[in-house]
């Protein structure tokens, strides 16, 4: 997975996540779909930690002369440790 790849995953899962907040007011009268879309912006959120964490293992790598290749995207339990 390349730079752009990553950077193109981002902007997809940016794009879902401002239509989940607002279906998020739409759906306030409807507990179902609101507990679905929270559910799935949860899970949007952590796929999003995951691929910032990949795109800047993929860029320290390169600038300290190394492969970006080499990066690997991070469990969940990893990357939502994070201190922000």
């Amino acid at each position: 997975m390349n730079d752009e790849t990553v950077a193109a995953r981002i902007e997809r899962l940016v794009a879902e996540e401002h239509e989940l907040r607002q279906r998020e007011e739409a759906d306030r009268s409807s507990g179902d779909a609101l507990e679905s879309d929270r559910e799935r912006l949860k899970t949007v959120e952590v796929e999003l930690d995951r691929c910032w964490d990949l795109l800047r293992q993929r860029r320290a790598l390169r600038d300290s002369g190394g492969d970006p290749g080499d990066a690997r995207a991070r469990d969940e339990g990893t990357v939502e440790r994070y201190l922000q």
